[in-house]
């Protein structure tokens, strides 16, 4: 990628702005009068130029003004982007988003809601799903006198819960009993291992009560890897001039959205880079080559317990998107670390 001098890195910065701000082409009368930068537009103009044959702008018409191209973005997220914490307004609701409760799933319906309104963008997220994941706690507590719950919390912070039918004549005692038989075959397996426990199978009642869970946990367990992905914020793509404008490729775009498995492997980041924003063309799925991704890991302790992600225009305000996702990404992982780590 060519390196720009000062004036060329201000220019292009400006650009960025204003089409983030305004989605319409950014012409240099505007700049030259805009900015006080002590250059004329004629100036301006012919920088703008040297940016286009750069590949950093682009112009959509003929007598139009320029809007920056993928690779203008690339280059100022990757060079032009100051370092900078949330507004503290942002961070008392990303934490209070991320403070109340211990299971993953409603930790990440609350962070992506907050996460969307305070962007005006897509908010997904992914939980890591592996059956070498442990399982921290098992237990099962009786609903009624047919009725009881196996619930299993696993060491990424997820909660899973099943319904079983248990023996009519089971008491608290055999319950008691079948829980301490949970904590000391399960807990501390992961998935794979733990779903392969055979109870001794017999007519008593607590032995019955232990198929019923087993048959739960193996059902978790195959079911573990199929990856779920939480969203937020759908309304805000419609909203997007660029997509506002076209409502054939707005439903297009959010039809494949829709899709699990697009959006589940757009949010993988390669190897072990933990923070990754891909932008436009870079995806290798055309259907989002109209978009950016910002999107950062979160742990529970050095776990990866998932990713958490804002999916918009490649117009984006990332100056202030990138610190927010990362933010939200951490204040997910102390919540969890201390719930669960």
């Amino acid at each position: 990628m060519s390196e720009l001098n000062q004036r060329k890195q201000t220019i292009l910065r400006a650009v960025i702005f204003e089409y983030i701000r305004e989605a319409e082409p950014v012409g240099s009368e505007l700049l030259a009068s805009k900015y006080e930068w002590g250059v004329k537009s004629a100036t301006v103009r012919n920088e703008l130029a040297d940016l286009a044959d750069l590949g950093f702008l682009e112009q959509p018409h003929t007598s139009a003004g320029r809007i920056p191209s993928d690779l203008g973005y690339r280059y100022y997220v990757d060079n032009l982007i100051a370092d900078q914490d949330p507004a503290g307004d942002s961070q008392q609701k990303v934490r209070g988003a991320t403070s109340e409760g211990d299971a993953l799933q409603a930790l990440l319906q609350e962070a992506t809601r907050v996460l969307s309104r305070l962007t005006h963008q897509l908010t997904a997220a992914s939980v890591v799903r592996d059956q070498n994941i442990t399982i921290r706690s098992a237990v099962v507590s009786a609903l009624g006198p047919k009725q009881a719950i196996v619930v299993l919390v696993l060491s990424n912070g997820h909660v899973e819960n099943r319904m079983i039918e248990v023996p009519a004549e089971l008491t608290l005692t055999e319950l008691g009993l079948v829980n301490e038989w949970l904590t000391t075959s399960l807990v501390g397996q992961n998935l794979r291992n733990a779903s392969r426990v055979k109870p001794v199978t017999g007519g008593n009642t607590s032995e019955r009560l232990k198929v019923a869970v087993m048959t739960a946990v193996k059902s978790i367990s195959k079911e573990i890897n199929k990856v779920t992905v939480t969203t937020q914020g759908e309304e805000f793509l419609f909203a997007q001039p660029e997509f506002s404008r076209d409502s054939v490729a707005i439903s297009e775009l959010v039809d494949s959205l829709k899709e699990s498995e697009l959006l589940v492997d757009a949010l993988q980041t390669p190897g072990d880079r933990p923070q990754v924003v891909t932008i436009g063309k870079e995806h290798r799925h055309a259907e989002l080559q109209r978009l950016s991704l910002v999107r950062q890991k979160f742990y529970v302790g050095e776990n990866e317990a998932g990713i958490i992600a804002i999916i918009g225009p490649t117009r984006m305000a990332y100056d202030t998107t990138i610190p927010l996702v990362n933010f939200t990404a951490k204040a997910l992982s102390d919540s969890l670390t201390r719930f669960l780590g």
